[in-house]
């Protein structure tokens, strides 16, 4: 038995169209899980749907704005409609705080706009699969995998970033709650924290070369990050491999933070 094959599972990725939630989809699709990936960018979303068509999984998108809880229903309403079923369901759409205006400086709609996507986006989702894991469950099928995307200034200081920050916090706590909560449906809830990884999110502060120069000799693996590092642990997380691996902070890093 292959404890990692996916096969007829299926996943939903907000903010699979690029970075990490690509990252996620493409390593899922190559173990057999069917994936539909939600983001608001049409175009995008079948870029991203493209470089999956020669696997064994199956790929759905759906145009979804996570901050509006009627895209969200809808898309899950699309998503059953195609697949029947969803196992997991990874909550990465998100947005960065860009790091250049003190806190004191911060605007209402800055911070609004911040927690509106960051936790307010993966508080629709979550609900939105929890439901559906909850009631399969209660069927007779008790199986579902909840998993954000975090960040490691959930743990340490972020200077410029504290609306970010506060949202990723929040998240962990978020994790740790359902899985408490959800554990009797078969339902684990985790949080992937990574440290500085090669996206457009990042592509600005990665071109900064002194910001590289301070940061790099930092990463004991001695490079960035690429989308592809969160593969392996998508499908760990995915597969009935992590049944008993629950309410944890999974920080990938390259050893960043230990060193």
């Amino acid at each position: 038995m292959n404890l990692f094959d996916l096969t007829g599972r299926v996943a939903v990725i907000t903010g699979g169209n690029g970075g990490i939630g690509l990252g996620i989809a493409q390593a899922l699709a190559s173990s057999g899980c069917n994936v539909s990936i939600w983001g608001r960018n049409a175009e995008k979303n079948r870029s991203a749907s493209a470089t999956m068509a020669a696997g064994p999984g199956k790929v759905d998108t759906q145009v979804c704005d996570v901050t509006d809880p009627a895209s969200v229903n809808a898309a899950m309403a699309a998503t059953l409609g195609r697949f029947g079923r969803v196992d997991g369901c990874f909550a990465n759409a998100g947005i960065g705080g860009g790091g250049r205006k003190p806190f004191i400086e911060r605007t209402e709609q800055e911070w609004r706009t911040m927690f509106a996507t960051n936790l307010d986006g993966v508080f629709h989702a979550f609900q939105a699969a929890a439901r559906h894991m909850t009631e399969r469950a209660q069927a007779g099928d008790p199986f579902g995998r909840l998993v954000a995307t975090s960040s490691l200034a959930s743990l340490y200081g972020t200077a410029r970033n504290e609306h970010y920050a506060g949202t990723k916090a929040a998240l962990n706590a978020l994790c740790r709650a359902l899985a408490v909560e959800l554990a009797r449906y078969g339902v684990t809830a985790n949080a992937i924290l990574p440290g500085w990884i090669r996206s457009d999110m990042t592509a600005r502060v990665l071109a900064d070369e002194k910001f590289v120069g301070a940061v790099l000799p930092r990463i004991p693996v001695r490079r960035f990050g690429e989308p592809s590092d969160f593969g392996g642990i998508a499908v760990y997380l995915m597969s009935s491999a992590s049944s008993y691996h629950t309410a944890d902070c999974l920080v990938i890093d390259g050893g960043y933070t230990a060193f």
